[in-house]
């Protein structure tokens, strides 16, 4: 296929991603009133969190190679139809328990925005293949950022569980969507699932610009995640005292700056996707001089969030096309592979972010995401050379 995506196809495929990946955040900022509601201690509340992301982790490497077996468009459309079963069962839940179980389905079958981003890297022209891949994983940051605002509200107004009522019946929605208005993505697979799956391994050690790529994804969302997972401190305590849905609005800044990089796309279709990775690299770093000021100005936390979710976007976008067109007839095992670096250097965020703030305030965390960014540009630098390569000399021995 080659003829490319239509404005409603890429408009149906963005929903995709954001009503997908909402299902593994949208606990976040219910997460009190669930916990309370399902009966759990304040020291199991992070299981609701982890849940979901310890099934995405899991689908990254066992479901998302599928994309190179079986036809994409029937994948994405079971995949939604068993993340909303998910979100149902976890709304139904009577404990934490079986919340907790349809917390970690729901994320396992959530790695379909992975593969929607391989069909999309799969059917678009070369030219257009970075305009497509950023127009639609655009979805994924409004869904990761968006969901703050509509669950914190949605909580208020009824209570937790009607937010994965919700996202259940978007899921169902767009699974139908999907199947009526993509064209079918079918091809012959060249290598059995077993055999796949190994190669993900020797993928890892084995193609230096993947390599070079996922280190970058790695320290790239641990900056991220030290913002997203650690901001609500901050703001909740002195001198600001905010509550959950007042916390929530901080993510439409994350999505001002986040839309604004999917033009990262049309640059990287331009061949400048080095050169977006470096400046972007660059300016994730300077971004938490601003961040940092979330104890005494507002206004700076606002401009430096819009400015690292732009940063964070422009070298995704540009990191993903890079890769799925190293890899064409690999697109979906690569996402996948690649965006477990994702997933891990979240976690690594979140984990880290907590236990700075504890120890020394908010400075310490921003000096700590800004080290994150660093290390990512320090990376991005000394391999970029690799990207200059023919794909046949970028395939060695690490």
């Amino acid at each position: 296929m080659s003829s490319g995506l239509s404005g409603r196809q890429r408009a149906v495929l963005a929903l995709v991603c954001a009503v997908a990946v909402s299902a593994i955040y949208g606990i976040q900022p219910i997460l009190e009133a669930a916990g309370e509601d399902l009966g759990l201690r304040e020291g199991a509340l992070g299981w609701l969190v982890a849940a979901g992301q310890i099934g995405y982790l899991a689908g990254l490497v066992l479901l998302v190679p599928l994309g190179d077996l079986f036809d994409r468009r029937r994948l994405i459309t079971v995949h939604l139809l068993l993340t909303a079963a998910g979100a149902v069962v976890a709304a139904a839940a009577p404990g934490g328990g079986i919340a907790i179980a349809g917390l970690a389905l729901a994320g396992l079958f959530a790695v379909v925005v992975q593969i929607t981003v391989a069909y999309v890297a799969a059917v678009s022209p070369t030219g257009e293949r970075g305009r497509d891949i950023g127009a639609v994983t655009s979805g994924v940051v409004i869904g990761i950022l968006g969901v703050r605002v509509v669950a914190g509200a949605l909580g208020e107004l009824a209570d937790w569980r009607m937010v994965y009522l919700v996202i259940a019946g978007l899921c169902a929605t767009l699974a139908l969507a999907a199947r009526f208005t993509l064209e079918p993505d079918i091809r012959r697979p060249r290598a059995r699932y077993g055999r796949l799956l190994a190669s993900l391994g020797r993928l890892v050690v084995g193609d230096r610009l993947f390599l070079s790529r996922g280190l970058v994804a790695f320290f790239l969302f641990a900056s991220f995640g030290t913002l997203w997972s650690g901001l609500a401190l901050p703001l909740g305590d002195a001198p600001w005292h905010l509550g959950t849905t007042e916390i929530g609005w901080f993510g439409l800044a994350g999505l001002t700056g986040a839309l604004g990089a999917a033009r990262a796309g049309r640059w990287a279709d331009r061949g400048l996707a080095p050169s977006v990775t470096g400046w972007s690299l660059a300016l994730l770093t300077v971004s938490w001089l601003l961040i940092a000021q979330a104890g005494s100005s507002l206004w700076s936390l606002i401009v430096g969030v819009i400015v690292l979710d732009f940063a964070v976007q422009a070298v995704h976008v540009s990191s993903q096309h890079l890769l799925t067109t190293a890899r064409p007839d690999r697109s979906s095992s690569v996402i996948g592979a690649y965006m477990a670096f994702y997933s891990l250097g979240s976690a690594l965020g979140a984990l880290t972010t907590t236990w700075a703030y504890s120890a020394a305030g908010w400075p310490a965390a921003s000096l700590l995401g800004a080290a994150y960014a660093a290390l990512g540009l320090l990376v991005a630098t000394s391999t970029r050379r690799l990207t200059d390569l023919p794909p046949d000399r970028r395939v060695a021995t690490v």
